[in-house]
């Protein structure tokens, strides 16, 4: 029922609908998404939020976005920019983690990232519920799937779950309250 309430098709990229159909309701102003690839995401992203920022070492990513008004492409490493940002004292109401798909890596996005996460932001993980042992393997899923695991043993601070559907999808919401009001 959810996927065709959604319109979604399940193919590997049905997280871009999902993550989609979450921005339309959620209206985040800020949006921050790490690791672009073509930008497809985040084009479609480009009429639901009022500041959009895109992270990726390859500089060939930026040439996919469109928009530059109210869109920033930052040609770096997420360690890079996170320093950027907390500098800056940013903070982002939705934030998509699709960049390094190593454990470590994963872990050091999301223990980085949370932190400039707004109370009550949502965070998604891309890349964690591979269907098979090949799909962990390094230029699919990797091993990132197992950070999701050790991250969710400490949930003082968010909540997270996982759309067991590959290549997976965990949605984190900081929180401190169960409500902001």
């Amino acid at each position: 029922m959810l996927k065709n309430l959604l319109n979604v098709k399940k193919t590997d990229n049905w997280h871009e609908s999902f993550i989609k159909h979450l921005v339309i309701l959620l209206e985040p102003k800020n949006y921050l998404e790490l690791g672009l690839y073509k930008c497809e995401l985040f084009n479609s992203l480009i009429p639901h939020c009022s500041n959009l920022v895109g992270v990726d070492i390859e500089k060939s990513s930026g040439r996919y976005m469109k928009n530059k008004s109210k869109c920033q492409f930052k040609n770096m490493t997420t360690d890079e920019y996170f320093k950027e940002a907390q500098n800056e004292g940013l903070k982002f109401d939705f934030i998509f983690i699709d960049a390094d798909h190593k454990k470590e890596a994963v872990k050091e996005d999301f223990n980085n990232y949370i932190k400039l996460l707004s109370d009550h932001g949502i965070m998604c993980l891309h890349d964690s519920y591979p269907k098979n042992e090949k799909y962990t393997e390094p230029g699919y899923c990797g091993d990132g799937y197992k950070a999701i695991f050790e991250l969710s043993k400490n949930t003082d601070e968010y909540e997270m779950v996982t759309i067991p559907i590959h290549p997976g999808l965990t949605i984190v919401r900081k929180r401190s309250e169960q409500l902001n009001f």
